[in-house]
């Protein structure tokens, strides 16, 4: 037997001769999911023995880790804005970018959601009513793309009743996850749509995010083994990466309201043309949001 002190540097010793980064946070989250504790249970038991029942499973997950199987697939799941997803083959696992545009979605929603469109004013009085009708209208967003669902869903979170989100996305596992995953987060405010883009939205909305695959063709061979679990459908947008978004950005502008606004994410060296096509089709005020490493990555447009 061996203590979980011995496991957790043996087991890191041997993910940094795989080149595997963090690699003792790696082996941390592996010993505290078999054990089920926390990091700070774990740091309180380094002197624990564990037997072959905790080992031999601990021993196939650090194989697969080893080999590049993602540490989110391992687990089962993703911590997304403060919460736990469910995650595996079936969609993208989330990058930590794709919070910078949840947190820049809920701005522009939150902007119009303090200002309402203006509706005209009530109905004249009648003698039964004694105060003017009330309009409630909800701010309706689409996730074009949706994958497990996380910015949708994220986005019915943290904005509440007064949005109505739906997920939308070409492959019927990526919308299974989805909705598992709003099961697990008891969710509400969310529907689901299976939709190759617009083929299939019969709607109107007031802000569209889409975070559609950007990742040119030609990068393949450079991409760490970890994507290679990533379905090809949603990494993958032909030789330059923006194939799916052209289509797009020529379809989008028949299902957004006036004044609505768009939100994407885009690879490196993408925003110029982005924005270019976005001109093309008839937004305004177009800007290029930069991510944390300095990377313009979040094109937002209105219409």
């Amino acid at each position: 037997m061996k203590t979980i002190l011995e496991t957790l540097d043996g087991g890191t010793q041997w993910l940094e001769k795989k080149g595997i980064e963090d690699a003792r946070r790696n082996m941390q989250l592996l010993i505290c999911h078999q054990l089920d504790i926390s990091k700070i249970q774990l740091y309180t038991r380094f002197d624990q023995l564990l037997d072959e029942t905790h080992l031999t499973p601990l021993r196939e997950k650090l194989k697969l880790r080893g080999e590049g199987t993602p540490i989110q697939h391992l687990l089962g799941t993703v911590e997304f804005f403060r919460r736990e997803f469910k995650t595996d083959k079936r969609a993208l696992i989330p990058r930590p970018e794709t919070e910078e545009l949840v947190e820049i979605a809920i701005e522009l929603a939150n902007k119009k959601l303090s200002h309402p469109p203006f509706i005209g004013p009530p109905a004249p009085l009648t003698p039964i009513e004694t105060e003017p009708p009330t309009h409630k209208t909800k701010l309706k967003i689409l996730d074009m793309g949706c994958g497990s669902g996380v910015i949708g869903i994220t986005l019915a979170a943290e904005l509440g009743m007064p949005v109505e989100v739906t997920c939308a996305d070409i492959s019927d596992e990526a919308l299974s996850l989805a909705k598992e995953n709003t099961e697990l987060l008891g969710i509400k405010n969310v529907t689901f749509l299976t939709s190759n883009l617009f083929s299939r939205v019969d709607s109107k909305y007031d802000l569209i995010i889409a975070n559609l695959p950007y990742v040119p063709e030609t990068d393949r061979p450079e991409l760490a083994p970890e994507l290679d679990h990533d379905p090809d459908l949603a990494l993958y947008g032909g030789h330059d990466g923006l194939d799916i978004i052209k289509i797009f950005i020529t379809q989008v502008t028949n299902h957004l309201n006036k004044d609505a606004q768009i939100a994407l994410e885009i690879g490196i060296h993408q925003s110029s043309t982005v924005e270019n096509l976005l001109k093309l089709a008839g937004f305004s005020d177009i800007s290029t949001t930069q991510d944390l490493a300095g990377i313009p990555r979040f094109p937002i447009a209105k219409f």
